[in-house]
């Protein structure tokens, strides 16, 4: 009889089977990945196009996204929406500093049809002025209200800070839109989504009939394969605090410019960054959170991009705590430098990692997105096994070696806002 009193053995993870999709390829250079064989009735597609933020001006890029299925010179903005929901299909569209994604769910046999209400909204898009002023008139107010929050003002001056003089420092005015055009949106669609397509991810069980029908579809957005330009960096660490008389807390906002996981310190860094602050157990909560009582919470995080990658400590505390709050993380800091991490803390963070990623493991569309992770810097999917290999065998001497090669105070900018 099952004792519950009794925890069940805990079982090391050693390695993950991750499955690699399929590679077929659009027009010439356009790689899709499809993955199959899958015992689910639903079905995701998404498209990757080079059409990020940093391409040209930040709200050009952002409103195109935004407007895709607007409206054409046949069929209204409700109309295709109205058409997709017919079919239960789910569509969404993200923007980041590098790339635009366009996500349509649907079930397996409604994928196709989905796609094609899609692919005719998008080709004839005529980004009607009414449906611009619409979402314009609609992001001022936001960006309004957004530009009262300490978090947001200090997001933004660290991106200024960190990026300076490079296209990843452009962030969306208030100003910006007087001067917006439809002609821009036009033009931008044009370039970077009738022919800025960079790759598809595509997960179902769909007959290899129906993925023709969409290959075909898809070489109608490919264009020449678009070189990301390089950034030249050089980031001056400094201390920036804007003073905000009517806010109640301050935003604080420490960082640098770090690495993504091309670079061979990063499996080190990342359990690292876990011991300080990238779990609710972490040095800067358990420290700043519980004992001091001084925030809600903090965290630290690696943010990566194509070429790069940057590292930063957030947090939001009462204004009178601001300088504190700040002397406590670089205390953090030089304890990580300084001191061995006790094997009981280490046993636990390494435990943490290798259960979060065996969960980010679990299913087809959770597996593709960790294949799109590493796809993104030309890496392949033995970077998780590296990984869990890397996490059990690290030690405290390099963890220590780790911090006090990427986490010297000087190197860092400190920003405050309220």
């Amino acid at each position: 009889m099952l004792n519950r009193q009794v925890a069940p053995p805990l079982t090391p993870i050693k390695s993950i089977d991750f499955s690699v999709p399929q590679h077929l390829t659009i027009g010439a250079n356009v790689p899709l990945y499809w993955k199959n064989n899958i015992a689910n009735e639903t079905s995701k597609i998404e498209l990757h196009f080079d059409a990020g933020t940093t391409v040209d001006q930040a709200l050009v890029a952002s409103l195109t996204a935004g407007l895709l299925i607007s409206g054409t010179a046949k069929k209204s903005a409700v109309q295709i929406q109205h058409a997709l929901d017919a079919l239960g299909a789910y569509y969404d569209v993200s923007v980041s500093q590098e790339q635009s994604i366009v996500t349509i769910y649907a079930l397996n046999s409604y994928l196709s049809a989905a796609f094609s209400i899609f692919h005719e909204a998008m080709s004839n898009a005529i980004f009607p002025e009414k449906e611009l002023q619409e979402i314009c008139n609609e992001r001022q107010e936001k960006l309004k209200v957004q530009l009262k929050k300490v978090n947001v003002l200090a997001q933004r001056k660290v991106q200024q800070s960190l990026f300076e003089g490079t296209p990843y420092a452009n962030v969306i005015q208030f100003s910006d839109y007087e001067t917006i055009k439809r002609s821009d949106i036009q033009a931008f669609h044009a370039a970077h989504y009738l022919k800025g397509l960079a790759k598809v991810f595509l997960v179902g069980d769909i007959s290899m009939e129906e993925m023709h029908v969409i290959q075909d579809k898809c070489a109608d957005f490919v264009g020449m394969k678009r070189t990301v330009p390089k950034s030249t960096f050089a980031h001056k660490p400094n201390v920036i605090h804007e003073e905000k008389s009517d806010a109640l807390q301050s935003a604080v906002r420490i960082g640098k410019l770090l690495f993504n996981k091309t670079h061979p310190d990063f499996i080190s860094f990342s359990v690292l960054n876990t011991i300080l602050g990238d779990y609710f157990g972490s040095r800067l909560m358990s420290n700043i959170r519980e004992d001091k009582g001084y925030t809600y919470g903090i965290g630290s995080y690696i943010i990566e991009n194509v070429q790069f990658g940057y590292f930063i400590i957030a947090t939001e505390v009462a204004k009178e705590v601001r300088e504190a709050t700040i002397q406590e993380v670089k205390n953090e800091l030089l304890r990580l430098q300084e001191e061995l991490v006790p094997e009981e803390e280490l046993e636990l963070v390494r435990s943490y990692l290798l259960g979060q990623l065996l969960k980010a493991a679990d299913g087809p569309y959770a597996m593709l997105d960790l294949f799109a992770g590493v796809e993104l810097h030309d890496m392949d999917i033995s970077f998780y096994n590296a990984y869990i290999q890397k996490v059990q065998e690290i030690s405290a001497e390099e963890i220590r070696e780790m911090a006090r090669k990427h986490l010297d105070w000087e190197s860092f900018s400190i920003i405050s806002v309220g």
